[in-house]
């Protein structure tokens, strides 16, 4: 137990006392240790109270000072959405335990008016994200501004830890550190694999073996279960159940106070808020929608009615994922699968938002075989297998443009800054190597951009301080600082009247004027675009478009699909006493009868010849990541022997090798499963797919962050074609006179790494030699084989031919497989029109591939290749 504090000293437990609450254990230990001067991550669980123990803590050791006080807490929240939200519950201990302390926020919503007011006085705490402490460290007066801050909170440091983000925030910290020696460092996280490896990333390596890791242990009811669908398909495809399942959903959200529905991506999004109001009219009103690409007002009125209880239900993405405190939220409602284990943990810990309240979290299935999802997610979950996440090791391009935000903060010598940024986990084995090479691309660009002054961004003065010493190169860096990198962005406005947020400039691009589509739940019609602003109006139809936006491709993670498969094995053994088991057993029933179910121990393929050709049908359940790559490497490794062409389908269950020669894939396959060193893997990888092609995509996002490109100038927005131009002429340049310009080789390893997720692909197949092999001829698709054909022919065929093609094959093997009523054709064909989205997202076919995006590969080469 922490002790009184002393006279004079706020005291947090006598607060805490007033308002009827008794801290936690670990509530305690965190105010200790904080006031003790130590740092420390904090682990527990959503809505346990992770923020009271820091905030408090905090409060207990800096607050005894009086008087107008400079910048001494820095709280980095990951989303904007969070930043007031946080603001609030930080704001709420203030007038008793610290009044003389000021509070503010500072992100990309932060009005001109306030940035004004805090560019004259920095409030005492700050509320910010990393994207806008980079930008205080490029101030001028960035030393004098920040150099007295005494503590740091990272929340939600599961979200930065395994991406850019997370090593923006590293050298931002020991930018801090340098100038504030003592700086305290806390990170929160509710749901997280490897602690350790996270605090060591947060502290870096030298600070963290003096680091605290605290985990609250509080008692929390998780409820998770599933929506059962009424009639549950035996040959099941992404997404068929779909919009079928609204009036259950609509049931489930009636017989609640407030509910958020959660989507996986923002067109999905979009589709199922206006399902929703198509079903139940007369809850306009009473029901909202809320994504990352709605203007902030529209974000700001959807949190205030969930926080008030007003809003009966919220159909929304990962904007609402974080820390965002609604206590009126009784259910979560999770539209497909989540995908991972920490995901319906987190969106789980939206309801019931406060110590000692349940959280529910309810799967609705959008194919049968997320049933069997749903049970391996729920104990996942309850038996604590939650997914780490791994930090991104010396990304180039984010320390070129920390050098250039720290030659505006004040500048730098070389040493110095080389000895700090070595400091961090992120840089900690940089060598001086790729330390001259950094300097020297700030300096010129690198060889070959020697001669282009606009390269020359960061040079040394007479006094040996390295300085930027263009002031047009400083306001372009200021416009551009952060490692978020999308398609550019369009806003979309009402011609005369209001802004209603942002589309990606890719789907603009396709509309003409006229057309139709779906935006924060309205239908719109737009009028023209000029000076990339989409005009629109109101509009009456029943075929729009669904906006598209890169993003929601998530893989199954490892723990899911390893819970996955544990259930089909408890399946095999007779074990299936679960409501979602017990609902999808006549499909698992039928694979068992046709094939075999796969199993932990045992490695299922299936080959049927067909008028198409020779098909092969894998199930690995590794992702479709890996699938992918691992689908590739095959076709690739077989098409060395005899030459052939394969068209390749994955989902993350397995793959579809199709070749329209024949295949002795008994013989084959065991030879292209073999294992080999990391290096022959690495190079089998890249012959075996486009990797030139993948790899120049990854150096477009990377050429935007080292400062190369740039996506707006001050009063100047890029469209997607000038940028990407722009990088592939320099990727072209570096390939033909730089080939060794480490700005290409991150591209590469990025896209091995992060995209083909190669140590997960080498564990793949080293896994897969220790299965025994079940080869099984087809007379027909099996369950498991028909989704991965239907992936094919999302490729080939209009929404309207697919529907009507997979009618057919639905009711040919339904009548194969016998028992049941089958519907005819016709009525399969308009099912499947519905749950395609007909009247909401055909009048632009490309426009619906977001809507699936993670039901399919991003990197899905559509056309095989001939060896």
């Amino acid at each position: 137990m922490s002790p009184t504090p002393p006279p004079g000293k706020p005291d947090a437990t006598a607060w805490m006392a007033a308002r009827g609450w008794t801290p936690f254990d670990f509530q305690r230990e965190v105010w200790q240790a904080i006031d003790q001067g130590q740092s420390g991550l904090l682990h527990a669980t959503t809505g346990a109270g992770k923020t009271y123990a820091v905030w408090l803590g905090l409060l207990q050791a800096l607050a005894a000072q009086s008087g107008a006080l400079p910048l001494t807490v820095l709280w980095i929240t990951p989303m904007r959405a969070l930043a007031a939200d946080t603001l609030r519950a930080l704001q709420a201990p203030l007038p008793d335990l610290a009044p003389s302390w000021s509070i503010g926020a500072r992100s990309g919503d932060t009005s001109s008016t306030e940035r004004a007011a805090q560019n004259r006085r920095l409030p005492t705490v700050l509320v910010t994200t990393p994207e806008s402490l980079s930008l205080l460290l490029a101030r001028a007066d960035a030393p004098q501004a920040l150099g007295r801050v005494q503590a740091v909170v990272v929340d939600e440091w599961h979200e930065l830890l395994g991406n850019k983000r997370g090593a923006q925030v590293q050298l931002a910290l020991a930018r801090l550190r340098c100038w504030q020696p003592p700086l305290r460092v806390w990170g929160m996280s509710a749901t997280l694999g490897n602690l350790p490896e996270a605090l060591r990333t947060l502290l870096g390596p030298s600070e963290s073996a003096r680091g605290v890791l605290v985990r609250g242990q509080v008692p929390k009811t998780l409820v998770v279960d599933t929506l059962l669908p009424d009639r549950v398909e035996r040959f099941p495809w992404a997404g068929h159940l779909g919009l079928t399942m609204v009036p259950q959903v609509v049931r489930e959200i009636d017989a609640s106070s407030t509910t958020l529905v959660f989507t996986n991506t923002r067109s999905q999004a979009e589709i199922w808020y206006q399902a929703l109001l198509e079903a139940r009219p007369d809850w306009a009103g009473q029901i909202a929608l809320h994504h990352g690409s709605l203007d902030r007002g529209v974000r700001d009125w959807v949190e205030q009615g969930l926080k008030t209880g007003a809003l009966r239900a919220v159909v929304c993405t990962s904007s609402l994922d974080l820390g965002v405190d609604f206590l009126p939220v009784e259910r979560v409602l999770q539209i497909g699968s989540p995908k991972g284990v920490a995901r319906l943990l987190q969106r789980a810990g939206r309801s019931g938002h406060a110590p000692g309240r349940p959280s529910r979290v309810t799967v609705v299935p959008t194919h049968s075989l997320e049933l069997v999802e749903g049970v391996a997610a729920r104990t996942a979950a309850l038996g604590g297998q939650v997914e780490s996440r791994t930090p991104p090791q010396q990304p180039l391009d984010v320390l070129v443009q920390h050098l250039v935000t720290v030659g505006l903060g004040g500048g730098f010598t070389p040493d110095a800054l080389f000895d700090e940024i070595r400091q961090t986990a992120a840089y900690a084995d940089l060598s001086p190597e790729a330390w001259r090479w950094c300097l020297d691309f700030v300096a010129q660009g690198g060889a070959s951009l020697a001669a282009y002054p606009d390269y020359r961004r960061v040079v040394p003065d007479e006094a040996g301080v390295w300085r930027v010493p263009d002031a047009r190169l400083a306001r372009r860096h200021r416009a551009n600082i952060g490692t978020i990198v999308s398609d550019a962005s369009m806003s979309v406005q009402y011609v005369g009247g209001a802004r209603l947020g942002q589309v990606e400039e890719s789907f603009a691009a396709r509309l003409k004027p006229g057309d139709c589509f779906l935006f924060g739940g309205r239908l719109l019609e737009l009028v023209r675009i000029r000076e990339m602003t989409a005009w629109v109006k109101r509009a009456t139809g029943s075929r729009p478009a669904v906006p598209r936006w890169n993003g929601g491709r998530m893989p199954l993670s490892t723990e899911l699909a390893d819970a996955l498969v544990a259930q089909l094995d408890a399946v095999a053994a007779g074990q299936s006493d679960s409501p979602e088991l017990q609902r999808v057993k006549p499909l698992l029933d039928l694979q068992a009868e046709w094939s075999a179910l796969p199993g932990r121990h045992t490695l299922l393929a299936e080959v049927l010849l067909s008028r198409e050709g020779t098909h092969l049908f894998v199930y690995p359940f590794a992702g479709r990541h890996v699938h992918l790559g691992l689908a590739s490497l095959l076709a690739w490794r077989v098409a060395r022997r005899t030459p052939a062409t394969f068209s390749i389908a994955v989902n993350d269950y397995g793959f579809e090798l199709l070749s329209a020669t024949p295949v002795d894939w008994m013989e084959r396959l065991p030879e292209a499963l073999q294992p080999v060193d990391d290096a022959t893997l690495l190079q089998d990888v890249l012959h075996s797919l486009n990797a030139s092609e993948l790899a120049q995509r990854r150096f477009r996002e990377i050429a935007r962050v080292s400062g190369l490109i740039f996506q707006s100038h001050p009063g100047e927005q890029r469209s997607s074609r000038q940028l990407q131009a722009s990088s592939s002429l320099f990727w072209e340049v570096f390939r033909q006179y730089d080939p060794e310009n480490r700005l290409l080789q991150q591209a590469q390893q990025e896209l091995l790494v992060q995209e083909l997720e190669i140590a997960r692909l080498q564990a793949t197949l080293q896994r897969l030699q220790s299965m025994r092999l079940a080869m099984h001829p087809l007379q027909r698709p099996t369950p498991f084989a028909f989704p991965l054909m239907v992936e094919r022919l999302r490729e080939k065929l209009s929404n309207e031919s697919m529907a009507d093609r997979i009618a057919r094959m639905v009711a040919q093997l339904e009548k194969a497989a016998g028992g049941g009523d089958v519907p005819s054709a016709p009525l399969q064909a308009d099912a499947v029109r519905q749950n395609l989205g007909f009247g909401r997202e055909s009048a632009i076919p490309e426009a619906s591939s977001s809507s699936r995006s993670d039901e399919r590969s991003p990197r899905n080469p559509r056309r095989a290749r001939r060896r």
